[in-house]
């Protein structure tokens, strides 16, 4: 075979596979923890972020206020651990879902919350009956929070 039509297949070739490169690596994103030394649900959400293919990295903190103000969390929105993953905070009990559409959409925003500790959020029970909003951490200080992802029942065959 001729080298040039080598090195044009192989060229070619390989545009089929960076997409998908692509994809392996964002479920791959390292992800930081933020969390109370006491808090088991914390560890239950990080557990929920591992099986679903996420690095993460726990860092207990005595001091989680000081953690809200150094990732700017609206006071409205916190929750009991704060994560960062790949330039977003992700707040709270926030399922699996909405981080990996966080990260496929790559929205202009700070982050996503689910503010207190819904019963049956991703942590607090993973119940399939649990409904709540996932919220958006707006870049702007000030700015309004607008719901990102929505949690519904799941519908039974």
């Amino acid at each position: 075979m001729p080298r040039r039509k080598f090195l044009a297949g192989a060229l070619a070739g390989s545009f089929v596979f960076v997409p998908a490169l692509r994809t392996a690596a964002a479920g791959d994103a390292r992800m930081d923890v933020y969390k109370d030394p006491l808090c088991g649900c914390c560890e239950s959400w990080a557990a929920a972020m591992r099986q679903a293919g996420f690095s993460v990295s726990i860092h207990d903190e005595s001091n989680m206020a000081a953690i809200k103000r150094r990732f700017a969390i609206p006071a409205e929105l916190e929750a009991c651990h704060t994560a960062v993953l790949d330039g977003y905070v992700v707040e709270g009990h926030v399922p699996v879902e909405a981080v990996r559409k966080i990260l496929a959409e790559r929205p202009d925003i700070a982050g996503i919350a689910v503010p207190g500790m819904p019963a049956g959020s991703t942590g607090m029970g993973d119940d399939p009956e649990a409904s709540y909003e996932v919220y958006v951490i707006p870049r702007q200080a000030g700015g309004m929070p607008t719901i990102f992802h929505r949690v519904r029942p799941r519908t039974k065959p």
